[in-house]
């Protein structure tokens, strides 16, 4: 098997910009429009794809068109010993978007996506039923500034 590049190259952003500002655009089409063969652009998708590059081809949903209009990040205070546990007690909330271990103050950091300032409330407290976690802080969010994005870390613009 022959050795991955690492890195992109030229082509490779070329791709992943048309990808990405034309999600619904074939194979056959990006290839037209940038000067390639089609099995170029298939095999260069399927690099970055295996590569832990492109993590997802799937529709982007909106928590505020879902009805979720409000978000949340709760930093939880949890018992070490717990957090396999607290894990997977944590990714059968559906309000929650994301969790991650931290440093610092607290111990896992979570976004959340409610119906209203209530909502979330209900979903901290069934957060804080979970055994092993001990206490929860949260701020609200009141607007967003910078959507979550990658594409600059690859080069290209936000």
């Amino acid at each position: 098997m022959p050795a991955r590049r690492k890195g992109l190259d030229a082509l490779d952003l070329e791709i992943l910009r048309l990808v990405r500002e034309r999600p619904r655009t074939g194979l056959l089409e990006i290839a037209r429009l940038l000067g390639v063969a089609r099995g170029t652009v298939q095999a260069r998708l399927d690099r970055m794809t295996a590569d832990g590059v492109i993590t997802g081809f799937g529709p982007v949903l909106s928590p505020a068109a879902l009805g979720y209009p409000v978000q949340a990040f709760t930093t939880l205070e949890v018992e070490q010993a717990s957090r396999e546990h607290i894990s997977a007690a944590l990714h059968a909330i559906p309000e929650l978007l994301e969790a991650h271990i931290v440093t610092g103050q607290g111990d896992v950091w979570c976004r959340l996506a409610g119906r209203d300032n209530e909502h979330i409330q209900q979903v901290i407290d069934g957060m804080l039923t979970i055994p092993g976690v001990r206490r929860s802080t949260t701020v609200i969010s009141l607007s967003e500034v910078v959507a979550h994005r990658v594409h600059p870390l690859a080069g290209m613009p936000g």
